[in-house]
């Protein structure tokens, strides 16, 4: 049995996302675009000789500012997806769960997610659990409904809460320019300050991403596309966090084709003509701004096992 594994597995951007009212399960129903970014998540899974899930942070998780207080224990993603598994399966082996973090915490762009669908992929390798990517992502929507995005990578549009995927097939490389924040946002907090600021407006349940923006998305016209970005999300997120709106307007201002929020926030998503485009906006932020930012690129595939030699980032 192999000993140690490695799974990577992609953060993401939200390029369309309407949510609809809250429903009586207390979700939203949404429509959404997702693209997996080249943003990683690594976790390795070592093999114990006990039966304990034993969770650490590796030291290069840039994620991650205050390492004491980032948790651990039973609450993260990858304890509850090796536990999981583990039920699943009937196979109760143990584990060291180690979590390289690069994906912004809390920040809308699906790290926790990604962490799950990397523990599940790495956890069923080491294991001989045998269970396919299929298997794996309908585990994984128990544990939120980015899972099985991460799990599969690319582009899709998710309706439903977001689980309800259908594969885009995109030809062409779309670059950004991500500008995390050194705070997170609730998602649950943010859905409801949405809630809130839609309390006397007549929401309607989205059913759909607008064709033409798939349209423009497939063909690559980013002029075309930069304008149908939209995310519903936003005014909530603004109203939580109002300096974004600043921040968004520096990245506009930088030659961003677009800039919106990915998710609930708080990352901001810079549209970007190119690879040699990206690198002017984040001169120009970097240098003249001083705006923290990290250059992205998508469509990426999802989760997937490492070489052992291959540990470092790859953006």
């Amino acid at each position: 049995m192999t000993q140690s594994v490695v799974a990577r597995a992609p953060g993401k951007i939200n390029c369309y996302f309407k949510v609809g009212p809250p429903r009586a399960d207390g979700y939203h129903s949404v429509a959404s675009l997702y693209m997996a970014v080249s943003l990683y998540e690594d976790v390795s899974a070592t093999a114990r000789t006990d039966q304990e899930i034993h969770v650490s942070l590796h030291p290069d998780s840039t994620a991650v500012s205050d390492p004491e207080s980032f948790p651990l224990g039973p609450e993260n993603l990858v304890v509850k997806a090796a536990t999981m598994l583990r039920e699943y399966t009937g196979h109760y082996a143990g584990v060291d769960l180690c979590i390289t973090k690069r994906v912004p915490i809390a920040g809308g762009m699906g790290g926790g997610s990604a962490d799950a669908a990397a523990t599940l992929v790495a956890c069923n390798a080491l294991w001989g659990t045998g269970l396919t990517r299929e298997e794996l992502s309908r585990l994984g929507a128990r544990l939120g409904a980015d899972v099985p995005f991460a799990m599969h990578g690319g582009a899709a549009v998710g309706l439903g809460v977001g689980d309800e995927l259908a594969p885009l097939l995109l030809r062409t490389r779309t670059d950004w320019v991500l500008v995390p924040a050194s705070y997170g946002l609730s998602t649950p907090r943010v859905y409801g300050m949405l809630d809130r600021l839609r309390a006397n407006e007549e929401v309607s349940t989205p059913t759909e991403v607008d064709p033409a923006m798939i349209g423009a998305l497939l063909d690559g016209e980013l002029e075309t596309l930069a304008p149908l970005l939209v995310n519903d999300m936003t005014r909530a997120a603004l109203a939580l966090a109002p300096e974004l709106g600043v921040v968004r307007d520096l990245g506009e201002a930088a030659g961003a084709l677009h800039a919106l929020v990915s998710g609930s926030g708080p990352t901001l998503a810079l549209l970007a003509r190119n690879q040699d485009h990206s690198a002017q906006i984040i001169t120009q932020l970097s240098d003249e701004a001083g705006v923290a930012t990290l250059p992205v690129h998508g469509p990426v595939p999802g989760a997937s096992i490492l070489p052992a030699v291959i540990i470092s980032p790859q953006l």
